[in-house]
């Protein structure tokens, strides 16, 4: 790497991968007299957990036996478990997006993982608890529920606070937090947090791929590592109930356990999840424990878009009008009403990252019918493993079950604004989207390429998608070769793939094959111009290559396109300095450290260019924050020294000198 005259700033760091009031009111009797679900006076607390890539059958409170789940168990006990619960989309961000709003991705527009942001008009239970004095805290585990994402409206606090640093990948589902040390903080929160009511989401991210439970759950799950994520995370899980228990806020708190979404674990040929739409990837886990209700089985199918009607109505809050979700309030307490949740689901990642057929599908009363090229229609009782296709001797059924489908999606779609045509029940922001990539609409919710042709059908590409999948593991360890022979032999079925040719740009950028890795993101462009992830990688290639005029082309329009991509706004500070522009090049670092203030190489660099500048006071600031927020960033003590030394402050100079100098001893 390249140093800018005047000052040590490193030039490039591995960028951070961004991309009401109707009551609702149903009389409970007894069961829910007034101040059940209020201590001293005081609205209930809540506490939702939700656990990332959990199947429903491998929990013993769900009839599996593979595995220990002692923590979950003992919840279930106490809860209503609810046998039949669906998540509407087998991906993360859609999913907890779905659960916190109520709503269905076509009314957020949520509906993948790297493009998509909660939009700020929604209305989230955050917001909600928020706004009636609750404070609020979330605690993740992954980055992909990174606050850039948008869930973090209404929260207080939202501890996410991930090292991008350190990603190489393409996935950032690899940047993540072990389950113990998620359990850390949100007790850290509770052991401090003075005022209640409040609300507190934690996120186990444990049991999603790769697999690589900690010991002693490895040895003890020996060749069923999923197994022993799901093991360490019910742990994990009974230190936050054991906890709640002795702050003696458990049994007057409102407690919900949700699953996400699922795992294939190879059924369908589907070894992870988000490709395929079977309840293999869909079923989840729903446990919601209500002071003052006892435990109860509820055998009523339900959605997790019915989780936050649930929760206020428990409150005794009003349901926005914008919630598609239904309350089980009544379920959970033995008064079944005669209403019914609406079992759609659906996936765009085929569409959108491999120019294959999305997939959507509605279920009820133990039928399924998935719309795709080939379409399918199971009956999920009698064949719960949806095996049998009964679609060619049940055509009128079939039909019925479509027509309600498209009748669900019309109504759950926001009015276009004469944005989209009438062929497309899909939300504005999607179908744009889609146009843009050079999709048409050729029938309702149908999509076809530029030409017309029809997209192909998932079920045939499922080898291709294991290649590419197997691929970026391979590159993700570092066997960029194998990952590369994996990605040839799948664009020999896929020749113009967006996800291919930037997983091969990738590769060569690990490899140092900086003209190859070049000419790959250039490629990638191409199909899209607008994916500011393939532009900002091809901006640090370009730095490598000795092309500074297009490497700042490539980072300005990468965030532009990106406006959160702090990484970028430094690279080009970085740029700009390199050429002697130093008020320029700050300019670009104080964006930086504003986009992102836990970025402590932005604010390592502000400090560089204040000293160069003779503002030590404001060198001293900018440092001080740098080591505070990375203790271990030598350079950063080295020049706190200098903004110490100029201000006179001999003895906290020599510290941070001293300090320096140890982090830089091997």
């Amino acid at each position: 790497m390249n140093t800018p005259q005047r000052t040590g700033i490193l030039l490039f760091a591995h960028g951070r991968l961004r991309a009401w009031v109707l009551p609702v009111l149903i009389a409970l009797g007894a069961a829910m007299a007034p101040g059940r679900l209020r201590a001293q006076g005081n609205p209930a607390n809540v506490i939702v957990v939700t656990l990332d890539t959990l199947r429903a059958d491998h929990l013993g409170c769900y009839g599996g036996h593979s595995v220990e789940t002692p923590n979950l168990d003992a919840l279930a006990g106490s809860a209503a478990r609810f046998t039949h619960a669906y998540s509407p989309v087998p991906i993360t961000l859609p999913a907890h997006t779905a659960l916190f709003t109520g709503s269905f991705p076509m009314a957020t527009g949520v509906h993948d993982f790297g493009g998509n942001k909660v939009p700020a008009s929604a209305i989230t239970l955050a917001r909600i608890l928020h706004d009636q004095g609750y404070s609020t805290a979330a605690f993740l585990g992954a980055a992909v529920l990174d606050s850039r994402f948008g869930l973090n409206q209404g929260f207080d606090t939202y501890f996410d606070h991930f090292d991008f640093s350190r990603l190489d990948e393409t996935s950032l589902d690899m940047v993540k937090r072990s389950g113990d040390q998620v359990i850390d903080n949100a007790l850290g929160w509770l052991r401090t947090n003075p005022r209640q009511p409040l609300f507190l989401w934690v996120h186990l991210y444990d049991a999603h791929y790769p697999y690589a439970p900690p010991q002693p759950y490895a040895s003890r799950y020996a060749g069923r590592p999923y197994d022993g994520e799901i093991a360490f995370l019910d742990v994990q899980l009974g230190r936050l109930v054991a906890f709640l228990k002795d702050l003696g806020v458990y049994g007057t708190s409102i407690m919900v356990v949700a699953g996400d979404h699922g795992e294939g674990l190879g059924e369908h040929g589907e070894k992870t999840h988000g490709f395929f739409i079977y309840n293999s990837t869909l079923h989840v886990p729903l446990l919601i424990k209500l002071p003052g209700a006892n435990a109860n089985t509820v055998n009523k199918e339900a959605s997790l878009v019915d989780v936050m009607p649930t929760v206020l109505q428990a409150l005794r809050l009003p349901i926005p009008p914008s919630v598609q979700g239904r309350s089980l309030l009544s379920d959970i307490v033995g008064k079944p009403s005669g209403t019914t949740s609406n079992l759609y689901a659906e996936t765009y990642l085929p569409l959108l990252h491999f120019q294959w057929s999305q997939l959507r599908a509605l279920q009820a009363d133990g039928l399924k019918y998935i719309e795709a090229p080939r379409p399918e229609l199971y009956d999920t009782r009698a064949d719960p493993g949806e095996t049998k296709n009964l679609l060619a001797g049940k055509q009128a059924l079939a039909h019925e079950m479509r027509d309600r489908l498209m009748s669900v999606e019309r109504r759950y779609t926001p009015a276009s604004g004469g944005g989209t045509k009438e062929s497309e029940p899909t939300d504005p922001v999607l179908a744009d989207r889609l146009r843009s990539l050079g999709y048409v609409a050729i029938a309702g919710g149908t999509f076809a390429d530029a030409s017309g042709k029809v997209l192909p059908d998932p079920k045939d590409r499922v080898r291709v998608y294991d290649l590419f999948s197997e691929a970026m593991a391979d590159g993700q360890h570092g066997r960029y070769a194998d990952s590369l022979e994996k990605l040839g032999q799948a664009e020999q079925f896929e020749p113009a793939s967006l996800a291919i040719r930037y997983l091969q740009a990738l590769d060569y950028y690990r490899l140092k094959d900086y003209p190859r890795a070049t000419d790959r993101f250039k490629a990638a462009l191409e199909l899209d111009p607008k994916f500011s992830l393939a532009l900002y990688y091809l901006g640090l290639t370009q730095v490598q290559t000795g092309d500074a005029s297009g490497a700042g082309a490539s980072f300005q329009h990468a965030l532009e396109i990106d406006p959160t991509n702090f990484a970028a706004a430094y690279n080009l500070g970085a740029l700009e300095l390199k050429q002697n522009h130093v008020q320029e090049g700050l300019r670009h670092f104080e964006q930086a450290a504003q986009i992102n203030p836990d970025y402590a190489p932005a604010f390592e660099a502000m400090g560089e260019v204040y000293l160069f500048l003779h503002r030590n006071d404001d060198a001293a600031r900018a440092l001080e924050h740098a080591v505070a927020v990375a203790p271990d960033l030598a350079k950063a003590h080295y020049y706190l020294g200098r903004a110490y030394q100029a201000l006179g402050r001999a003895s906290d100079a020599q510290n941070e000198f001293a300090r320096a100098q140890s982090l830089r001893t091997p």
